[in-house]
């Protein structure tokens, strides 16, 4: 026993000590990307105008190159229920008529008995999630169609902890808006997380850690 709450102990020490370590990610591409560099020469005739890295002159700065930026507005909220229930019955009667006995019943042997049994289960479970803020991302590849797919994180530390907000997603630029901004609830193929590594996440695994000492104690 003393060997086994030893190497409780010991894994919960290491798992203490991961407290400052960075929370895993459900967004596993890379977070950033460097612009490419041009693939053309630069032009050396002296004109003013040159076709190759022409802009036009009104032209919205709307990101589309690999190292562009966008501002993805999260507006995420969801909500679920679900409810089930079932039920079971079943009832039995038995009855025995007296016997007789040279032509007279004996009333003292007849029997009656009923049974009855019933069963019923009912359950439901509700579930509300709302995450709001926003995030900026990078391109980090352009589909062939014009799509872009964007990722991004935010760090935020806070006291002793840091704050992990991540995104990634696949951008239309149709859904893009003034000021290079997309909601969340336009990006396809979404990924939104927010992870921390402050004592707030980890109340709930010292819960289950008391729990295992409490299980093997001998008490």
């Amino acid at each position: 026993m003393k060997s086994l709450m030893k190497r409780a102990a010991i894994v919960g020490i290491f798992a203490l000590a991961g407290c400052n370590t960075v929370p895993e990610s459900i967004v596993k591409l890379p977070l950033t990307a460097k612009p490419q560099p041009a693939a053309y020469a630069p032009a050396t005739n002296g004109a003013i105008f040159q076709s190759a890295v022409y802009r036009p002159l009104l032209e919205d700065r709307r990101a589309r190159l690999v190292g562009d930026t966008l501002t993805i507005t999260i507006n995420e909220k969801t909500s679920a229920a679900k409810s089930a229930g079932s039920s079971g019955s079943k009832t039995g009667t038995v009855a025995t008529t007296a016997p007789s006995l040279f032509g007279t019943s004996i009333k003292e042997l007849a029997a009656n008995g009923s049974s009855s049994n019933k069963f019923e289960d009912k359950g439901a479970t509700t579930s509300s999630n709302t995450f709001t803020g926003t995030i900026g991302v990078t391109v980090i590849e352009v589909l062939p169609n014009g799509n872009m797919i964007v990722s991004g994180e935010k760090q935020v530390s806070l006291d002793k902890g840091v704050e992990y907000v991540r995104f990634s997603g696949t951008v239309s630029p149709d859904n893009i808006a003034t000021g290079n901004t997309v909601s969340s609830t336009l990006v396809a193929d979404a990924k939104v997380e927010y992870r921390t590594n402050t004592r707030i996440d980890m109340a709930e695994f010292m819960s289950s850690l008391g729990r295992f000492f409490y299980s093997v104690a001998p008490f």
